[in-house]
């Protein structure tokens, strides 16, 4: 499996992003065709309590490489990136990776 991570810093305004992020962007981005899923996490702090320099970390799940690569091509996916990077192109850093099994000894 497969998944696009996005970080985000943390942003000026927390509720502008959370409205923009959560009633427009996240709905877009489900559309995206081979979206197995989208797990969204908000940071709290770090473990020392102290803020953290991220805001939230989304991760998206896909089938292969080429289902990410031709889920990005595909209309809804080129409306998702031109929505982010028009509300959050300069917070956000994506990186694309595989799950590998981390069992603890």
């Amino acid at each position: 499996m497969v998944k696009l991570v996005a970080l985000y810093k943390q942003p000026e305004e927390l509720k502008a992003f959370d409205e923009h992020y959560f009633n427009t962007h996240l709905p877009l981005t489900n559309k995206m065709p081979g979206l197995i899923r989208a797990n969204i996490t908000k940071f709290s702090g770090t473990p020392m309590g102290e803020q953290s320099p991220y805001y939230l970390q989304a991760d998206l799940y896909f089938e292969s490489m080429e289902a990410l690569q031709n889920s990005m091509q595909s209309p809804e996916g080129k409306a998702a990136a031109k929505d982010l990077m028009g509300f959050a192109g300069k917070l956000v850093t994506m990186m694309v990776g595989e799950e590998v099994n981390g069992e603890s000894q």
